[in-house]
């Protein structure tokens, strides 16, 4: 299996060139749903140790249905098949620029959520159009335990932007390096409880201040397969855009810079959607790390990766 391996902000991001598993034919959301009931072990196997690592993000190409796009692509980790991936799409986009595919300029890329745009400014740096986001529900309140003295209830609001997110501001716990752990467990709770409301999420962000004066907030992602995100997540920051517009907190065209719980950033602006959303603009930056060949070997016990 042919890939290469990028990051954006910190996150991986792996683009399988040859040797996915055959979709067939149809919509990609069509292929999506297929490759997330018939292929987990393969996705596990892609994304999981030994192969990759607890942050991995994969990137299936796969042909598209709309002629004018230069790609289809289904994105994945070791737990789910996701809708749209905004570090993802600059991954792909830089390492379709490193093969010569694309050059500089605004691309088409068909997702199984919709058709998003990339403009490539350098080999290097990628703003993502994505697709229409919007505010699902406000103020959301949950209950969670084990988080400081009995019940805490915190709320959030829901809120779209390629995938599911409850996203709290301000978060109970400090959205530093130190906290991780902690972090990381209070979004898988809270998770689980906006879920038992029968609300579908599949991301959690807490946000904080901003380390840098010169961004807007500080966040942490907690992601399907409950590693946390290393950059900002585009789609999660197009979620931040539709509730700050809904808010009015932040206007049309004006652009805020968001930061990682690591330190990188993405700079955020947003113009009105055709439905009463908003079309988030993502700014980033992916670097190619390596171009590899993965070996399946059935005498290896750990082909299809560790579940553990």
């Amino acid at each position: 299996m042919h890939v290469i391996d990028s990051h954006t902000g910190g996150e991986p991001t792996r683009v399988i060139l040859t040797g996915g598993p055959d979709l067939g034919s149809g919509s990609l959301a069509d292929r999506a749903a297929r490759l997330a009931q018939d292929h987990q072990p393969f996705c596990r196997a892609v994304c999981a140790e030994p192969r990759g690592q607890v942050a991995m993000v994969c990137a299936l190409l796969v042909p598209p249905v709309d002629p004018a796009c230069v790609a289809g692509v289904i994105f994945f980790d070791a737990a789910a098949v996701l809708g749209m991936c905004g570090h993802g799409t600059i991954g792909l986009a830089v390492t379709l620029f490193h093969l010569g595919q694309i050059g500089p300029g605004r691309h088409l890329i068909e997702t199984p959520v919709g058709v998003v745009a990339v403009d490539v400014a350098d080999a290097h740096t990628v703003a993502v159009t994505n697709v229409e986001s919007r505010r699902l529900h406000q103020g959301l309140t949950v209950a969670v335990d084990g988080f400081g003295v009995g019940t805490q209830h915190i709320t959030g609001d829901v809120a779209y932007g390629g995938n599911h997110f409850f996203l709290v501001d301000p978060s109970p716990i400090p959205v530093a390096p130190d906290n991780i752990r902690q972090l990381t467990d209070l979004t898988v709770a809270l998770r689980a409880a906006v879920l038992a409301q029968g609300i579908m999420v599949d991301h959690v962000i807490l946000y904080g201040p901003a380390v840098s004066p010169a961004a807007h907030s500080r966040n942490f992602v907690l992601c399907p397969d409950d590693s946390y995100d290393r950059s900002p997540c585009g789609t999660g920051c197009s979620a931040r855009l539709a509730c700050l517009a809904a808010d009015g907190r932040l206007a049309e065209g004006d652009e805020i810079v968001q930061e990682s719980i690591i330190g990188s950033s993405y700079r955020l602006s947003w113009r009105q959607g055709a439905a009463g959303g908003v079309i988030p603009l993502i700014t980033g930056q992916a670097f190619v790390m390596a171009d590899s060949t993965l070996i399946f070997d059935p005498a290896d016990p750990f082909k299809d990766g560790i579940s553990a």
